[in-house]
């Protein structure tokens, strides 16, 4: 009696699969047409065959065992109840693409064949492992980034903290409303909201016909300038959005007042000097397609869902990219100066990381960065013991080495034993100030006696740290939440003439990071150069781990 009990309970089963994959599963339609199990009530034989199934199939995994063993191996995704999370994650991965996820990784097309071909208890249970496993993977992919950033390029050293596989199972089980669940693990901040709604823009950009032609010109142009260079200038800015209308009777081979102040607009908006001379970096900016702004913004939804977390009601942003520091308070950005960050060599890049800003150093020495010294100034030293005259040198315990005693030949970039100091002073290598944030790649923001870098497009020059256009703004700024007077506090500090180091009561925490594609404070998405190649390599391992190619391939 029990086998033809079980006989007739598979035929049920199988056909309702048949029912079920009887057409395509599509985004819109994925709650329709997830399949759904038979809601008689299993047999005590039937039902203990799964739940033994079940426990084979997770036994060699911690996390699986761990949860269901809980459960007593009971089902969370392919029971008669579980529909509704069935759907809510077929649905997901469904529109995984939306989020610039590698929708291949989740396997969708696998998991809908995982559940038509569950007739019996042992596939079933292997559906039940495999969905289980689809969530794990996306939902951490969704709230912590498809990608670890160390394994990428040096300089990306911030470290992403994933969610409990654990704890996200049994939260998926017990959540009320899963489609909702899932939905929570995306970075909920305006800026991921938007970039989801310029990514989807651009695709559907590209996929129209008729791209809009390139600018090509001969030499630079400038405000007065007439051709047919200036037609094409014209045309260019209209097709991505930044026309002019010409006034009657106007020429327009002319490059007249209303033309010059639509570029100068588009370059403050592009991070470039404001100008109005059309040269090769302001044609680059122009000339950017819809593909690689796609990228661009892929890759800024990855980044945003790395630094999915708790960032400060007060906190400051560094964008490298942009070069750029803000202070953010609840939202609003309240001081904003430019930057100089490292060169583009590889070993003088600014790194991506988070910390704390604990103190500020009023009228710092400079020690050179040993790395700096065996890299730049001991082949100085070495050519000419008397070079570099402003920088004393030291032994370990700071004491003062005369040079004439020091044979600089003698010793190698790996046993040199000195340091290089630098004293207060206006001509100090951090200027008058230093923010400090302890961390172990010894990066922290400074002044600058070198203004002048200021006024250029790019500004990579240091060999790291990050260089500040305002510092004193940053330290008003700053001492404004423990001080009624900030200004003339750091003043006094200034005037003293002495290494002076004031604590920040409540220390703030510092993002340092890299975005080629962000929105401003007046909501419009702004590019900058992948000035250290960082973006392209991270469209590249998004390609490689699945995502969809739209054109673009690194």
């Amino acid at each position: 009696m029990r086998s033809l009990m079980r006989s007739a309970r598979l035929l049920a089963l199988m056909a309702l699969w048949a029912v079920s994959s009887a057409a395509p599963l599509r985004a819109q339609d994925a709650a329709a047409t997830a399949p759904a199990f038979s809601a008689q009530a299993p047999s005590a034989v039937a039902a203990g065959a799964f739940e033994r199934a079940l426990a084979d199939q997770v036994a060699g995994d911690p996390v699986l065992d761990a949860v269901y063993g809980m459960r007593r191996f009971a089902p969370i995704l392919t029971g008669a109840e579980d529909a509704p999370r069935r759907r809510a994650l077929l649905r997901a991965i469904a529109e995984a693409d939306a989020h610039g996820l590698p929708a291949a990784r989740y396997d969708l097309a696998g998991l809908r064949a995982a559940l038509v071909g569950a007739a019996t208890e042992t596939a079933r249970a292997r559906a039940e492992v495999a969905l289980a496993r689809a969530l794990l993977s996306y939902g951490g992919d969704l709230a912590a980034g498809a990608l670890d950033p160390r394994k990428i390029a040096r300089g990306m050293v911030r470290e992403v903290k994933r969610p409990d596989p654990g704890a996200m199972l049994a939260d998926f089980a017990a959540a009320l409303d899963p489609a909702a669940w899932i939905a929570g693990l995306a970075p909920q901040t305006a800026e991921y909201a938007r970039l989801m709604r310029a990514r989807a823009e651009l695709i559907a950009r590209i996929a129209a016909p008729g791209a809009a032609a390139p600018l090509r010109i001969a030499s630079a142009l400038r405000p007065g300038a007439v051709g047919p260079g200036v037609i094409a200038l014209r045309e260019r800015l209209g097709a991505i959005g930044h026309g002019v209308e010409l006034a009657p009777d106007s020429d327009p081979a002319i490059y007249d007042a209303a033309l010059q102040a639509a570029v100068a607009a588009f370059q403050t908006r592009s991070g470039l000097n404001p100008d109005a001379v059309v040269g090769q970096r302001t044609v680059a900016a122009l000339n950017l397609g819809d593909a690689e702004r796609l990228a661009a913004v892929t890759v800024a939804l990855e980044r945003e869902r790395w630094l999915n977390l708790e960032r400060g009601a007060r906190h400051i942003w560094v964008n490298l990219a942009d070069f750029s520091a803000k202070v953010i308070d609840d939202g609003a950005i309240t001081f904003e100066t430019e930057t100089v960050v490292g060169a583009v060599l590889r070993e003088k890049q600014t790194p991506e990381f988070s910390d704390l800003m604990r103190y500020l150093e009023v009228n710092p020495d400079w020690t050179v960065p040993p790395g700096v010294v065996r890299r730049d100034y001991l082949p100085t030293l070495q050519e000419d013991p008397t070079a570099l005259a402003h920088l004393m040198l030291v032994d370990a315990e700071g004491r003062p080495v005369a040079r004439e005693a020091v044979d600089f030949r003698a010793y190698t970039a790996r046993t040199f034993p000195y340091m290089l100091r630098q004293p207060p002073g206006d001509t100090n290598a951090l200027g008058l100030v230093k923010f400090m944030f302890p961390n172990r790649h010894a990066i922290y923001l400074h002044d600058t006696p070198e203004k002048h870098l200021f006024a250029r497009d790019s500004r990579t020059y240091s060999s790291g740290c990050v260089r500040l256009q305002d510092p004193f703004g940053l330290a008003h700024v700053l001492l404004g939440r423990q001080s009624e007077t900030p200004e003339a506090d750091f003043r006094r500090a200034l005037d003293s003439g002495r290494q002076v180091r004031i604590n920040l009561k409540e220390p703030v925490p510092i993002h340092i990071d890299y975005r080629t594609a962000f929105f401003g404070a007046d909501g419009t998405l702004k590019f900058r150069p992948d000035v250290y190649g960082r973006d392209r390599l991270v469209h590249e391992a998004l390609l490689d781990a699945g995502l969809a190619s739209r054109g673009v391939e690194g």
